[in-house]
């Protein structure tokens, strides 16, 4: 994991049990480091989920925070054995980078915010989209 991590310019930020969180520069890296994790570690034998959400997060020393690792750490959630989960706003950023979604649908998010609220909301709706099995590279 951590090769894909440095060739698709992730920091790794630390792991968490079976977990493992990472940053990056742009949303279409997480996106393709996703995948190539995913891929490789099938080839093993293993199935992995994963889950990519952009916003702000806060930086605690060596750690991050926030609202956003927290709905990335749902999103992920929600994902299931070799699927690679991402939100609306992911796809909406990465637009043009040849990167495939298959519409998931609208999820529940416990704890996110609902879209145009100031107010916290226990169950809040955010579409998410699934990865087909490929990635156009070179695009």
């Amino acid at each position: 994991m951590r090769r894909e991590l440095t060739h698709f310019r992730g920091q790794e930020i630390g792991t968490t049990g079976d977990g493992f969180l990472a940053t990056f520069d742009g949303p279409a890296r997480a996106v393709r480091c996703a995948v190539a994790i995913r891929d490789r570690l099938r080839e093993s034998g293993l199935e992995v989920r994963a889950g990519v959400y952009t916003g702000e997060c806060e930086r605690m020393g060596d750690n991050i925070g926030g609202l956003a690792v927290h709905i990335g750490s749902r999103v992920a959630g929600l994902a299931g054995p070799g699927e690679v989960l991402a939100s609306s706003t992911v796809k909406d950023l990465v637009s043009g980078s040849g990167i495939v979604f298959e519409d998931r649908g609208a999820h529940p998010l416990k704890g996110s915010l609902a879209s145009g609220a100031c107010t916290r909301s226990p169950q809040s709706e955010f579409p998410l989209l699934r990865l087909r099995g490929w990635v156009r590279v070179g695009v």
